[in-house]
Parts: C-alpha cells; sequence; structure tokens
C-alpha cells in the first residue's frame, strides 16, 4: 500500500489525524503528513482517513 499526501491540495482540515493518528499528523503549519515510518499504510484506518478527507488530497494505492 502506497500512501500519497497532495500537498498542494490539503487545507490542514485534519479529518486524517483524527481517523488514522497512528499514521497521519499535522505539521507546523497545520498541513497533514505522514508519521516518521508509516510510509507503507498498514494501519487499516489508512482508507478511512483518505474518504474522510474533504478536498480528497490523500490517494491510497
Amino acid at each position: 500500500m502506497h500512501i500519497d499526501i497532495d500537498r498542494d491540495v490539503c487545507i490542514g482540515a485534519g479529518q486524517c489525524a483524527l481517523a488514522a493518528p497512528g499514521v497521519f499528523t499535522q505539521d507546523d503549519d497545520g498541513f497533514s503528513e505522514l508519521l516518521p515510518g508509516r510510509e507503507d499504510g498498514g494501519d487499516p484506518m489508512v482508507r478511512e482517513a483518505a474518504r474522510a478527507c474533504p478536498v480528497s488530497a490523500i490517494s491510497v494505492e
């Protein structure tokens, strides 16, 4: 599984960090980013986090 966050689209709503706090966090500017070492997307809530994003900035393949 590969997770991609389109930082040009992200508005910093934080829904991803709420849905999958073990994978996503927010940077100092409030935008979504992956926690170090979680790029593999092993958490079952990753897809839910992508669906929760109000601007569809997260893609999971």
